[in-house]
């Protein structure tokens, strides 16, 4: 990650910063306000503002006057009772804004979770930083052939070096004919002779690992579900980053919450009705096999995975 020193003393700046205030603080996140963590090579994410913590949810459950209640543990047990029923409503009344770097097709797949407030550095009124992303050696797979949207071995050897060099030619080579559309560079003319071609049109010609900016604001309940889906280990790598970041901050800000969140949807598996009947013969001591166990091959593989079963069926 770059942060220019403008950049970083105006971080500095915010961090010193402190107001009383009557409203719910989170301590663990007071702490980590403002800083940028890194994220890539050139993107972060940083937590911008919040409302409520741990004792909003219990007390938007029980519609109390206070901060729920006295009892820690008694917290702790709501809680975990609300994620694990799947209550969304309690979790609603926690929202956080978050300023995130990173790159326009991470953002493409990012803006597919409409519940939350965008707002995005506009390419017609500003420029976008010379900066662009370019995966790591170990990062750079090959194509899955058993998943059309997954990632296979990693490249190695001059197949590595050559997709790696395209990829940097072609961003700088893009970006560079970017700042040859605009005529400008660090604010001047590169040419003071020509005129410039309009932002909104020179924009056109960057590519999609260019980094762009937004703000995202978004309430507890479809922050946990954007982490169910984009912290697993089967999310694209460089969007699975940006979710670890943000896990980090949100276990900081609503430590009872994430807790229960692990165990009731992070950690946890969802099987059919078919597979659960499958579970229940197991446990009465039946080998079950692909072949006797009416699910599809998909289904059968899925289940083994979730209970890591023998050849003969019998769960490890």
């Amino acid at each position: 990650m770059s942060l220019t020193r403008v950049q970083q003393a105006e971080i500095d700046a915010q961090r010193r910063e402190t107001a009383a205030t009557r409203r719910v603080v989170a301590s663990g996140l007071e702490e980590r306000l403002y800083e940028a963590v890194p994220v890539l090579d050139h993107g972060f994410v940083r937590a911008i503002d919040y409302m409520g913590d741990d004792a909003a949810i219990v007390q938007a459950a029980r519609v109390s006057y206070g901060r729920g209640t006295k009892a820690a543990r008694d917290d702790r047990g709501l809680i975990r009772y609300l994620m694990r029923h799947w209550h969304s409503t309690p979790f609603e009344m926690c929202e956080i804004k978050l300023h995130v770097k990173l790159p326009i097709f991470v953002a493409r797949q990012w803006i597919r979770h409409r519940t939350a407030n965008v707002n995005e550095i506009s390419a017609r009124y500003s420029i976008l930083d010379r900066e662009i992303y370019v995966p790591a050696p170990e990062h750079l797979a090959a194509q899955s052939v058993a998943n059309r949207q997954g990632r296979g071995a990693v490249l190695e050897g001059a197949e590595a070096e050559r997709a790696l060099a395209i990829l940097r030619d072609d961003s700088t080579r893009a970006y560079g004919h970017y700042e040859e559309l605009l005529n400008e560079r660090d604010g001047a003319p590169i040419d003071p002779e020509r005129t410039g071609l309009a932002r909104e049109l020179a924009r056109m010609n960057l590519t999609l690992n260019t980094y762009t900016q937004w703000y995202w604001k978004t309430d507890l309940h479809n922050l946990l579900h954007f982490l169910r889906l984009r912290a697993d280990a089967h999310a694209q790598y460089e969007i699975r980053v940006y979710a670890d970041a943000i896990a980090a901050l949100t276990q900081a800000w609503v430590p009872l919450a994430y807790e229960a969140f692990e165990d009731y949807r992070l950690n946890a598996a969802h099987i059919s009705g078919p597979a659960l009947e499958v579970v229940r013969r197991m446990l009465i001591g039946e080998q079950v096999t692909a072949e006797t166990s009416g699910l599809s091959a998909g289904e059968w593989r899925e289940l083994s995975t979730v209970l890591q079963t023998t050849a003969s069926g019998r769960a490890e």
